[in-house]
Formats: C-alpha cells, structure tokens, sequence
C-alpha cells in the first residue's frame, strides 16, 4: 500500500477542527481518501472518507498537487487517473503509458506533474493554467510501431541519441523505420561509408534496443517479467501477489533484496509459487505466434 498527504497550507475545516487529506491506495485497484486531524494533544484522529474507483488493476502510486485541488494515480492497468479534489470525480485518464505506472509527483509550486514508467518513460505533464486539463494541455502522440516510421521520424530518433550529425546521410539513402531495423555492421561500412567504430557500436547498440522494445510490443503485458521486461518462461508468484520470471526473482533475492520490485514494500516471505495458470497462458499464446515461437526455439 502507497499513502500520500494533501499540503498542509490547503488544510480544511469539518465542524471547526482542522484536518489534512490522506490519500491510500494498493492491491484492491482503489484510492481511500482519509481526513487527518491533529486537535487532539495526545495524538490525532483519522475518519474514513471515500473511495475513488476507475482503475482495473492494482493502484501503485499517487499525489496530490501543489494547491491540493487535484489528485493523481499510476497504476498497473498502464493508465493514469485525474481526479479533482472538491468532488472526486475524474478529470481525465491518461494512457500512453505501455507499461505499468509505478509513481507520479507534482512539482512543489507549478502545475507540472511527471509519472514514471516500467515503459522506461519518464512523461511530463503541464496543467492549463485556471483549466482542468484541457484536450490541448493533454494531447497525448499515438505510439507508432518502428517498422512504420517515416525517414523524419528516424531523424527525430537519431538526434534524440545524439546522433544527430548522421541525419543526412540517413535522408540522402532514404532509411525509414524498416530500413532501420535491417541495418547491420556491414551496412553503415559499405552502404553509409560511416567509418568511426564508435558511431557504428552507438547506432548498432541503439537498433538492437528499438529491436527488443518492438518484440516486445505485441506481446501482452502480463506475460512481461516486471524485472526483466522478457517473455516469462517460469512465471512465479511472489509474497507481494506479483508474478516474476523465476530466475529473476531468485537473482533479486539473492542480492539480499527483501522489497517487492513493484511496490518497493517489505516482502513478508522469500517463497516463489509456480504460477502454473500463467505459464499455461502463456504457452497457448505463444502456440498463436509461430514466427515468435520459432525464434524462441533452440
């Protein structure tokens, strides 16, 4: 379970006592909202609030904003929910996120706010100010599969890695996101007439990372590993109710980490649970993608 405090400069007021909002959420795919008060000298009073419903899967982090008028949530359904604070009500839902969403902040004094992903994206959002997240304050870019990028699109990518002085010679031989990905040593020799060595390891490193990320791309989530991000082979299930690729969790444990990887909580037990159903599952997904299964095949 994750908890968070509204702002004590946003404090309310029920019956002339003082209190501060509390926000708890965890495995039951809910946020509870609590109301803290401090008026007791010898200690403080909390009273059950209400319970925010939307997401369809475990809620892993959330925050409240600088002004406390906004609060928002990650979960592992990948999305992330906007709820204002006066009635609770949902402001908006967020998904472009691809892979869980395992925490959110709020800038301490503008409306920005960022939300962390096992995608390995990092999104930073800017509140309209005096709107509630407009369509525009909001737009969110479809993800588009390498395979189908454009030649601007690779440029774009390339300078994001730094890669920028290759932009030309990329446009000059018309390399879009399949060309791309076919891309090999020998290639960026005698095709691009690339000739420092480390260029080449860069772009080299860089086309293997885009093609992992794209196999990965259409197989579901819940057959990742959240460790490894890999097609689970023997999928268990943990103390923490999260299912990890056996070899993986073993590897975390025995570097005498005894935190769940998903919710970075205590574990109360080291023993792993085949999850038989799952890897089952699994099996008669990959039964579907015979290409998939071929390449996995020894």
């Amino acid at each position: 379970m994750f908890g968070m405090f509204s702002p004590s400069k946003c404090a309310g007021n029920v019956e002339g006592v003082k209190y501060i909002q509390m926000a708890s959420c965890g495995q039951d795919s809910t946020i509870k909202i609590w109301l803290i008060s401090f008026a007791d000298p010898t200690g403080f009073d909390m009273k059950y609030k209400c319970t925010l419903s939307g997401h369809a899967a475990p809620v892993l982090a959330c925050a409240f904003s600088y002004d406390g008028q906004t609060l928002v949530s990650g979960s592992v359904d990948k999305t992330v929910r906007i709820f204002e604070t006066r009635t609770w009500s949902i402001l908006h839902t967020l998904t472009q996120h691809t892979r869980y969403v395992t925490t959110c902040a709020f800038a301490p004094d503008m409306p920005l706010f960022a939300t962390g992903s096992m995608d390995k994206c990092v999104n930073i959002w800017q509140l309209e100010p005096n709107q509630h997240f407009t369509g525009s304050a909001l737009r969110e870019e479809p993800k588009i599969s390498v395979d189908n990028w454009s030649e601007e699109e690779v440029s774009v990518w390339l300078s994001r890695h730094g890669l920028q002085d290759l932009v030309e010679i990329f446009k000059r031989h018309n390399i879009d996101g399949k060309e791309l990905l076919s891309l090999t040593k020998e290639s960026l020799v005698g095709d691009l007439k690339i000739e420092s060595l480390g260029i080449r390891g860069k772009v080299l490193r860089k086309i293997e990372e885009l093609r992992i990320e794209s196999a990965c791309l259409g197989i579901p989530d819940e057959f990742l590993c959240p460790i490894t991000r890999e097609l689970m082979k023997e999928p268990v299930i943990a103390a923490d109710g999260y299912s990890y690729e056996k070899e993986a969790m073993e590897n975390w444990i025995i570097k005498e980490r005894r935190t769940s990887p998903m919710t970075n909580l205590p574990l109360q037990t080291l023993i792993l649970t085949p999850n038989r159903s799952l890897k089952m599952a699994i099996n008669r997904w990959l039964e579907t993608q015979p290409k998939y299964n071929e390449k996995q095949s020894p």
